[in-house]
């Protein structure tokens, strides 16, 4: 694929898996401007090119400490003149459009949460198709300790652990382990040390390229719009996805493969 340019990531490709490492290690990958312009670019070309999967993880020992509070403190809090765009708000907003597009993006994302994983990197885990955590990682949604709403992020915590457990992580800004992330399912699957992570990252991008890209695509989008759309009109539009998707490529190639007792050509790709 054609890789954007970036300046705070870390970008490798490599048999149709898009590694992307968040690189502002010295400020715990907190996401300033210049990052989220590269995270958007980012999505942006997963979503135009053939990428099956994404992984997601920082540098440093770090996924992602939150937004750049001295980047926002240094661009003045002052309200905008009349008739004058409002740039925080503008910036906040623009946080969720890069949260929709990578829950959006037709490849499945993979989120590596190790060490801190607060405020926006809290967010970015949310909305990852599968998540695995360093047992000991700090979680926590530590904005309203701070003044502050987790505005973009809180519906996308709704969402991955329901309201409940929301509501509470929200209002209190407590922190919890990577242990009990997984038993609140935050994430998939924990690890240990590197290791460990190496055998349980292998297993879920064989299981991954082991499913054709285009049944997957369709399937995420199926997926997410339960819930969020009446039920029989999710059915219908399901139901005509399944009929193209019967009569498109992969089907065909993917029950003769199985009746042959093979892999499919995107299994031997992957």
């Amino acid at each position: 694929m054609e890789l954007p340019q970036v300046e705070t990531l870390l970008l490798k490709a490599e048999r149709g898996v898009l590694y992307v490492t968040l690189n502002r290690p010295e400020t715990r990958n907190a996401m300033n401007g210049r990052m989220l312009a590269d995270l958007g670019a980012v999505a942006d070309a997963v979503a135009r090119e053939r990428v099956r999967a994404v992984v997601l993880r920082g540098a440093g020992g770090h996924f992602c400490a939150g937004g750049d509070l001295k980047e926002m403190m240094a661009g003045g809090l002052q309200p905008p003149q009349p008739g004058e765009p409002d740039g925080i708000e503008l910036g906040s907003r623009a946080f969720g459009t890069l949260l929709r597009k990578f829950a959006q993006t037709p490849a499945v994302v993979i989120a590596v949460c190790e060490g801190a994983v607060l405020g926006g990197g809290f967010g970015l885990a949310c909305v990852s198709d599968i998540a695995l955590a360093q047992v000991d990682a700090k979680f926590g949604l530590p904005e309203t300790s701070r003044g502050l709403p987790p505005a973009q992020i809180a519906p996308f915590v709704v969402e991955r652990i329901g309201l409940t457990q929301a509501r509470r992580l929200c209002l209190t800004g407590a922190q919890f382990s990577g242990a009990e992330a997984l038993r609140l399912g935050l994430v998939h699957e924990s690890f240990t040390d590197a290791a460990d992570l190496e055998g349980r990252l292998a297993a879920i991008l064989k299981q991954v390229l082991n499913c054709a890209p285009g049944a997957n695509a369709v399937t995420k989008e199926i997926i997410l719009k339960v819930a969020r759309d009446d039920m029989d009109a999710v059915l219908d539009d399901a139901a005509k996805k399944f009929a193209a998707a019967v009569r498109g490529s992969e089907a065909p190639e993917g029950m003769m493969a199985f009746m042959q007792k093979r892999k499919a050509k995107w299994a031997e790709e992957g």
